[in-house]
């Protein structure tokens, strides 16, 4: 079950990751009252800077190659309009409105520090259109991830000045009209402020954030299915020792094991075999989950704080310094260190569900798990979960091949002045389907484990893990006859993607990413 929304206190700069992922699942967002003075200061610098009547990039000349182009005072709103119009230029879907919504957010975070010279008005605006719920529609292809998120951003400009569409509660029609029927009105665009919006890696970094959060809860589940799953074949719980991982010293791999240890604390299951077990070690998908899972968290905690950083920077160019009246032109929008952290991200989602996938196949094999084949009381009359690990095989598969960094890749743009891009934008806009293909790896994992551990009775698990295989009996009982498997498997991927599996183990404290 989802948490109650709240409402995040937006502090530009200083907004924790935490708070980021309230955003993402729905949050409030008020700007901090203190951003009111260095984003009108920002304004005036900019006022400043034109009444010297020299060139100053993006404030009175053309961009990007059209940089030695001057524009004149009187063509100075309609330049920042047109490059608006000209740079919304995406294709493909659009972005999930908790993406796009998120993307605002970031950017009004950018905005309101006071180094983009932008508008009160237009800081404003933005922040009235989330709260409103007004969430422009942004297609999700079409950026390399240099130069900013160009067309992604120019969509959600467009919207900001009445052009094209925007989706609220559920609805989608065009801009001007749902602006208007919120009592708003379309922006005018002022100097540098068109530059100001498109500029920036707001979408990639939208995307990264929310399949960094989706995989932290995906993380999670998958500790506890792994659990069950080692329940369910009678594996043992002493590769867990906390010896073993102190000598190791690496901390994702020590919280993991502890985690999992917790996880089995109190089992009946694991006290049933501790004597005159025959065999001597667990395969690896058991024995090295905390070697494979922790080191997942490592490197989900290292994106994690390039993402911090990077929520909470600005990006777009050039940059204004009020304090000197200067617009200084640099490269702050190239967004290599996320697409690092989404490429880090689709490694770690990778693993996950490959490791599960193991796991799962381990479990209809009864050479390996001791269990009846395909988990099913009547093998041969049913099939069981024959074809649900064929299923899992196969979206592992399609995520190792999602898994191919994007970062590596690089196509000049503008005429070769943008010669070096990051392609950020398509390595972190991947991550949902992956996560969405991992997700129904561990929930079939999630069916298997739970299936498995239904021949012992009437000797039980842990309480944590009882209280997980409750909340999944709930719904679904355990197959004692082939079924519509497909239904159960919505199910689970239901309970995985809530994170209700999570909260029945609450018992035990997993770690996170944030």
């Amino acid at each position: 079950m989802e948490r109650p929304l709240t409402e995040v206190l937006m502090r530009p700069g200083a907004t924790p990751l935490a708070a980021w992922r309230e955003i993402y699942r729905g949050a409030g967002v008020r700007l901090d009252p203190a951003a009111a003075g260095p984003i009108a200061q920002s304004a005036a610098a900019v006022a400043r800077i034109l009444a010297r009547g020299e060139p100053v990039y993006g404030i009175n000349t053309g961009f990007g190659k059209l940089a030695n182009v001057r524009v004149a005072a009187g063509d100075l709103a309609t330049l920042q309009r047109n490059i608006v119009l000209s740079h919304a230029a995406g294709t493909g879907d659009p972005a999930p409105t908790a993406v796009a919504r998120l993307m605002m957010a970031l950017k009004l975070a950018s905005l309101a520090q006071g180094a983009s010279g932008v508008q009160p008005a237009t800081v404003a605006l933005l922040e009235r259109m989330i709260t409103a719920g007004l969430t422009p529609v942004v297609p999700s292809q079409g950026s390399v991830g240099a130069s900013g998120d160009l067309a992604p951003l120019a969509h959600m400009a467009a919207a900001m000045i009445g052009v094209g569409d925007i989706e609220a509660a559920g609805v989608r029609r065009p801009a001007a009209e749902a602006l208007k029927q919120a009592g708003l009105a379309p922006l005018a665009l002022g100097p540098k402020e068109g530059l100001a919006l498109l500029n920036g890696t707001q979408f990639s970094t939208a995307y990264a954030l929310a399949g960094l959060f989706d995989a932290e809860r995906l993380f999670q589940t998958a500790l506890v299915t792994g659990a069950l799953a080692t329940e369910a074949a009678k594996g043992s719980d002493t590769p867990f020792d906390p010896r073993i991982h102190l000598l190791r010293r690496q901390p994702g791999q020590i919280e993991t094991a502890a985690a999992l240890r917790h996880l089995m604390a109190g089992s009946a299951i694991r006290a049933s075999h501790l004597k005159d077990d025959e065999r001597v070690q667990d395969p690896y998908c058991l024995r090295c989950q905390p070697q494979v899972m922790g080191a997942a968290l490592d490197i989900l905690r290292q994106a994690a704080q390039t993402l911090a950083f990077e929520a909470n920077g600005v990006s777009d160019n050039p940059l204004i310094f009020a304090d000197t009246d200067e617009a200084l032109s640099g490269g702050n929008f190239h967004a290599e260190p996320v697409a690092f952290a989404a490429d880090i991200i689709a490694l770690a989602v990778c693993e996950i569900g490959s490791i599960a996938e193991r796991r799962i196949a381990m479990l209809v094999d009864p050479a390996l798990s001791g269990l009846p084949a395909f988990l099913t009381p009547k093998p041969g009359l049913n099939s069981g979960f024959m074809i649900p690990q064929v299923t899992a095989a196969a979206l592992v598969s399609e995520n190792k091949q999602r898994a191919y960094p994007a970062s590596v890749d690089s196509i000049p743009t503008s005429a070769n002045q943008e010669d070096h891009v990051s392609m950020a934008a398509h390595a972190a806009a991947r991550l949902p389907a992956m996560v969405r293909n991992a997700t129904a790896v561990i929930g079939i994992e999630l069916l298997a484990a739970a299936q498995g551990c239904d021949f012992h009775r009437p000797v039980a698990s842990s309480p944590a893990l009882e209280a997980a295989r409750a909340t999944l009996r709930a719904w679904v009982p355990m197959l004692e006859d082939d079924r519509h498997f497909h239904p159960d498997m919505e199910t689970a991927n239901d309970l995985v993607r809530s994170g209700d599996i999570i909260d029945a183990a609450a018992a035990v404290a997993l770690p996170g990413v944030a």
